[in-house]
Formats: C-alpha cells, structure tokens, sequence
C-alpha cells in the first residue's frame, strides 16, 4: 500500500523525425522549468494523476493540457519508475509513456516547449534524461519486429523518406532496398499507385506507399535490423 503522501504522475516521451541542420533526427518534445527545484531544465510532458482518470487517459490529458499536442498517433506505457528520491519533496511515483508523432504533423507548441535532437539532450530535470533513454531504446527494439514506424510516417511515403525515418529511430543507416524487401515480406506496406512529384533535380518519380494497418501489431518477434555495412 502506498503511503498517503506518495503521488502518482504520468509522464511522456513524445518522439518525431525531424529535421535539423545535420538532416533528420529523432526528437523529443520537452517543455522548460521555469520556476524550482531545478529551475531552467528541461522536463518531459506529465503531471498528477486524477482520481478519476486511469494512466493512458492521464497522459494524454497532460499531453493536451501541457504542450498542446493532441494528434499523438502510437501511445504506450513504458515503465514505473519509484525510487523515493527521484525527486525533491513529497514522494512521487512515475509511470512512464512512449507516444509517436508523424513526420508531417506540426504542432503549435507553447513559448516553453521545443523539440530537441534525442542524441543532443539539454540538462534535464530529475530522471526525465533516464526516462527518454528508456523510450529510445523501447522504440528502437520495437522497429524491428513490428509496425510501429506506421506512427512516424506519413500517411504516403517514398521508400526513401521511409529510410530516413528508419535511419533516425534507430540511430544507425539502414539499407533502403533490404528494408524495403523485409517489410514487403512482412506485409505491412501497401503501394498507393501514385508517386510522388518530381523534385527540381528532376527524375523519375518516386512511387508512393502507405503502411497497411494504423495500429501496432507483431510482423517478426525475432527480427533486428541490422546497420548497413
């Protein structure tokens, strides 16, 4: 049983593709603490759960209520976090969230929000860097042996922006033709009989394809992309 004091809160990891100077990167959306303790860090989206409420609807409520997101295209819970230390004042337990936003979905975002590249953190509040950490490596596994980049895409997509997308999620380059091969086999792409429209270059248009399911599902449990060598 927990103790009277003890609170209980959500928190977020919100994760898109987006790009940045050096191209595309996987970010997070964090919002920055203006008030103590730790004042000027940067905290994940969340807040106290409601008696009313369960977990997921908590998350999705702070999510609304605190950065102003509401097209969140994945939402999972992660893990629990308890340690009566992990932050100053009454005892506060985590359950932590993974959420996935499409790469074309721009949310209007408050003057306290930002998106920031997964591989470049700023000082981070508490053990929100540990929780982001957790999400990565959650969504990373997830890519190779299920659908999941259906949350991270476009609607349509050219296998290259697809790639990119791949390539940023798991920190690594991946193989655009082996990819391709391996969720065809996996039938969880579908082509769209369009393409898409010529770049300046010039060039043969890229055909265009859309995931076959909007909701998670298993393709290979024992799966793993592996980098391009």
């Amino acid at each position: 049983m927990l103790h009277s004091s003890t609170i209980h809160e959500s928190l977020t990891a919100v994760f898109q593709v987006r790009h940045f100077d050096g191209g595309p990167e996987l970010a997070v959306l964090l919002w920055q603490r203006a008030l103590d303790p730790q004042k000027g860090t940067w905290s994940l989206p969340g807040g106290t759960l409601r008696d009313e409420e369960d977990l997921t609807s908590s998350a999705r409520r702070q999510l609304a209520e605190k950065v102003d997101v509401r097209d969140v295209a994945h939402l999972e819970q992660l893990s629990v976090f308890s340690d009566p230390k992990r932050v100053p004042g009454p005892r506060r337990i985590a359950s932590t969230f993974l959420g996935l936003v499409p790469l074309t979905t721009d949310p209007t975002l408050p003057d306290d929000t930002a998106w920031h590249p997964v591989s470049r953190l700023p000082e981070m509040s508490f053990d929100h860097g540990i929780v982001v950490d957790h999400a990565r490596v959650r969504l990373a596994a997830k890519l190779s042996y299920t659908n999941i980049a259906f949350a991270l895409a476009p609607r349509e997509f050219a296998m290259s922006t697809l790639r990119e997308i791949y390539c940023a999620a798991l920190g690594y380059d991946v193989d655009a033709t082996n990819l391709q091969r391996v969720l065809n086999r996996r039938k969880v792409l579908m082509p769209t009989g369009t393409t898409a429209s010529p770049g300046r270059a010039g060039g043969r248009p890229a055909a265009l394809y859309r995931f076959t399911d909007s909701a998670i599902r298993v393709t290979d449990e024992f799966a793993a992309f592996r980098p391009r060598t």
